[in-house]
């Protein structure tokens, strides 16, 4: 995609991509020599480069017709109880956006929470960036940026990525799926596919679309609340796709993934615990293999929704055992510093505006 000055931007590029756009500016490049220089330019700064010397005309070339610029880095965030730490870039237009360092089990190894679009249109009660509207699209080469600052500051490696930021990723389909693919290529991001997840609050068309295309990320649906009638309330744009034909899209990705759906369900405390939520789970979905992801909100409101307490999250970890569906508990990071996700954007929306009072689910 076109970065302001309109040369296309590496870390947006394909490698045949930048292959093509090269020679038809009359640069002598063999294939080789482009995946040398594509991997180069994206992989992360050494003190001991590879023995194998890119050609000097060809970094001229490089310089001359594509982007290589970075994203400004405006904030960053350590939250010491938990070690996420939250970053918000500013694109060259001023736009904000933010990603995530999250810390895994295997010690020196982290994911990457990145968000999909400045703001978001789904209005979903409980997320801080729902509150800030969309404003516009990332393109990919912004993702991608995102995640290799992150992944050049960091001692370790990161080895996977999760659309779960602000915005809602398959609203910004093609873009989303660019950045995996660049992400997941063995001369860009080297992530594996199936470490890389895409979520999405239920856009039926999108999700058929992405079956149908055989899509290799891991797909993770976040359905909240099983009840039509609360679900609508609370995820507005559940509004335009009836629970049922939700339910279908899903049980075709099932069929043709040949695996578990991870289904995502951010708790709320007296909201969508009850026994009501579970039966009308198990009538929904009862015949697909899931994988339940629970996230405990952050709202850091004082009339906003509140975590559930222990007892009752214990009460419906207990009754989702029907399921027989793996649960998982998704730790909600950097409430300590109010860096879930929208959180530091909505404090910093616009330099004149007051701070916006932050609802967030995390990532």
């Amino acid at each position: 995609m076109p970065s302001e000055d309109d040369r296309p931007h590496v870390s947006g590029m394909l490698v045949e991509e930048l292959a093509a756009h090269l020679r038809a500016r009359d640069v002598r490049i063999s294939d080789l020599e482009a995946r040398r220089l594509y991997s180069r330019a994206l992989a992360k700064p050494s003190p001991h480069p590879p023995r194998r010397a890119i050609a000097t005309r060809l970094w001229r070339a490089l310089d001359e017709h594509v982007d290589t610029g970075r994203l400004e880095l405006v904030e960053r965030v350590i939250d010491a109880a938990d070690g996420f730490v939250k970053y918000l870039f500013r694109s060259p237009d001023g736009a904000l956006s933010e990603a995530v360092r999250i810390p895994l089990h295997a010690p020196g190894r982290f994911t990457v929470c990145l968000s999909s679009q400045v703001g978001c249109a789904m209005g979903c009660v409980f997320c801080a960036t729902g509150r800030l509207g969309l404003t516009r699209s990332l393109r990919a080469w912004e993702m991608v940026a995102a995640l290799l600052h992150v992944r050049d500051e960091t001692e370790g490696r990161v080895s996977g990525a999760v659309f779960m930021g602000q915005g809602e990723p398959l609203h910004n389909y093609d873009e989303v799926i660019r950045t995996a693919r660049i992400l997941s290529h063995p001369c860009g991001g080297r992530i594996a596919a199936r470490a890389i997840s895409i979520s999405t609050v239920g856009l039926v068309p999108q999700i058929r679309r992405y079956t149908r295309e055989g899509q290799p990320y891991r797909l993770i649906v976040s359905l909240t609340s099983a009840i039509a009638a609360k679900r609508s309330t609370l995820l507005p744009i559940a509004g335009r796709f009836e629970i049922e034909d939700v339910a279908a899209a899903i049980r075709e990705y099932a069929r043709a993934a040949r695996g578990r759906v991870t289904i995502a369900w951010c708790v709320m405390s007296g909201v969508n615990t009850g026994q009501d939520e579970v039966d009308a789970l198990r009538a929904l979905l009862g015949d697909v293999p899931l994988r339940i992801n629970l996230i405990d909100v952050n709202d850091a409101r004082p009339d906003g929704f509140r975590r559930a307490s222990p007892q009752e999250l214990h009460d419906l970890l207990d009754r989702l055992q029907v399921l027989g569906a793996p649960i998982v508990r998704r730790y909600s990071g950097g409430a300590e510093k109010h860096a879930a996700c929208g959180m530091l954007a909505a404090t910093r929306f616009t330099q004149h505006a007051d701070p916006v009072p932050a609802r967030g689910s995390g990532s």
